[in-house]
């Protein structure tokens, strides 16, 4: 077998993809709160299961490198940076306007090493950026990635930087146009509005609708001005099963790369759309998922693939370790192997799930109406739209350090985690271990969005205000550690 990067080659799509795998071992530190229903401990158990089913010897795998200050300003406030970079538990108190302001405390909790989380997943998405840029790799995968709700001037939905946008406007620097694709249970909200108002990035969300955090993503909502039709929205009721979800996603999809042609795609793999999930409520297996991955991978475009929300913690890891499989173009087999969170998938000890006997409310009357719809919205674009460089703007300075170049003989090792980067200062002290831890409908289309760098003045997109949004398990054999196994009350509206 070819390693070093080289993916698998399986079935009709058994074209050879190289993959880079953007993973960082502290991620899995960073602790949202006691009761909170977002755990980045779900990274580590992705990666535990990515290396015991031995899908890390088939690819690249980097430790991203920190988005710096500049890079996140490229979308965000250079003042709500500054107050990320600078709030600590032990100084929020004195900071309430703020706090209130940039819509941190409640669902964004301030916790200990934020700045440090939000540079990390931050990283790996815009690294992952500049490797398709550079044609280093045809898919790059970064599961800390994906947090779709930030916004400009704040924190939303358990997610305080969005790295989508910020991947999106590097792409934009080598491709004249950039799908983005949500299979999120939550509307993209975030990404919507930043491009709401260009011709260059066309956005396509798959969500729950209606009485359901962030409240937007109506059929409706289409887009404004040069980004009119460049904005699709998916709104699905509660049961949707594999079936019903692919009636729709394939053939939206597939007329989307036809009609847009994009030069590459982000595909955000929100996994709280799953079967079982503790905020979602649909009931997709993670087949089902997964089949979205391997379809806008048949096409082969530049691909890069992100995470999202997910808070039945085990069948996150399940999902994302099938879908690096997808990616790599190889099947990974249901019986799962031994490794140090194996008791987390009790009683069977499978990679997959079945999906529950809950009700579809998604009629086949109905969903053949929004596929009518948003098919008949695409067909209003005559053509893709070409946009001509003035001078192409210089590369982001993201040297991801690859793992195999600091000691050849020490290999991503099943039993242990990853340790690399002795030079980036460990966060003990500040950011506290989770040790297995139990784990509107009618919206203003005023948005707010990026302001693109000079090169991009042609698409300059809104600066305007949006409502403020909310939004984002287990112990092993399905229990959660503490007093309930549902989420505390704050929260239970929330989400990614």
């Amino acid at each position: 077998m070819e390693t070093g990067g080289n993916s698998l080659s399986s079935g009709p799509d058994g074209v050879k993809r190289k993959v880079f795998y953007f993973y960082d071992p502290e991620v899995g530190n960073y602790y949202y709160g006691q009761g909170h229903p977002m755990k980045p401990h779900r990274m580590r158990m992705t990666h535990a299961l990515l290396a015991h089913y031995g899908l890390l010897q088939n690819m690249h795998v980097l430790k991203p490198i920190p988005a710096r200050d500049k890079d996140l300003c490229r979308f965000h406030a250079d003042d709500y940076v500054s107050f990320l970079r600078g709030i600590t538990p032990e100084t929020q108190q004195d900071q309430m306007r703020q706090l209130k302001r940039f819509n941190v405390g409640e669902d964004c909790p301030v916790f200990d090493g934020l700045y440090s989380f939000c540079q990390t997943y931050a990283g790996g998405s815009v690294g992952g950026a500049v490797k398709l840029n550079h044609g280093s790799c045809d898919i790059a995968i970064n599961w800390a990635g994906g947090l779709h709700h930030a916004k400009k001037c704040e924190a939303s939905g358990f997610c305080y930087v969005n790295d989508i946008v910020l991947a999106i406007l590097e792409l934009l620097k080598v491709h004249e146009r950039v799908l983005y694709v949500d299979i999120d249970i939550h509307h993209g909200d975030g990404v919507e509005e930043a491009f709401y108002t260009t011709d260059r990035v066309m956005t396509v969300s798959f969500h729950k609708f209606g009485d359901y955090f962030p409240g937007t993503g109506d059929v409706r909502d289409i887009g404004h001005g040069s980004g009119k039709y460049y904005s699709l929205n998916v709104p699905l009721d509660d049961g949707i099963d594999d079936e019903s979800y692919q009636s729709l996603f394939k053939p939206i999809m597939g007329k989307v790369m036809e009609v847009f042609r994009p030069g590459a795609v982000v595909l955000q793999c929100g996994a709280d759309s799953l079967s079982g999930d503790r905020l979602g409520c649909f009931n997709l297996s993670i087949k089902g998922h997964a089949e979205c991955v391997r379809y806008m991978r048949s096409f082969n475009v530049p691909l890069l693939l992100l995470g999202g929300g997910g808070y039945t913690i085990r069948n996150v890891a399940r999902c994302w370790c099938y879908e690096t499989g997808v990616a790599l173009g190889t099947e990974i087999e249901d019986k799962m192997p031994q490794h140090e969170y194996y008791e987390y998938f009790g009683p069977d000890y499978t990679l997959h799930v079945a999906p529950s006997n809950m009700e579809n409310k998604n009629s086949r009357a109905i969903l053949d109406d929004i596929r009518a719809k948003l098919l008949e919205n695409l067909s209003k674009l005559q053509h893709a739209p070409s946009v001509p460089f003035q001078e192409r703007p210089p590369d982001t300075d993201l040297p991801e350090a690859d793992e195999d170049q600091y000691n050849e003989n020490e290999r991503w090792d099943a039993e242990t985690e990853m340790e690399v980067d002795e030079q980036r200062m460990p966060l003990y002290g500040r950011v506290k271990r989770e040790l297995l831890e139990p784990e509107h409908k009618d919206v203003a289309i005023v948005r707010e969005g990026v302001d693109m760098d000079a090169t991009f003045k042609e698409a300059a997109l809104s600066k305007v205000t949006k409502p403020n949004s909310a939004s984002m398990d287990e112990k092993p054999n399905g229990s959660e550690q503490g007093n309930s196994d549902r989420p505390s009350e704050e929260h239970s509206n929330m989400i990614l």
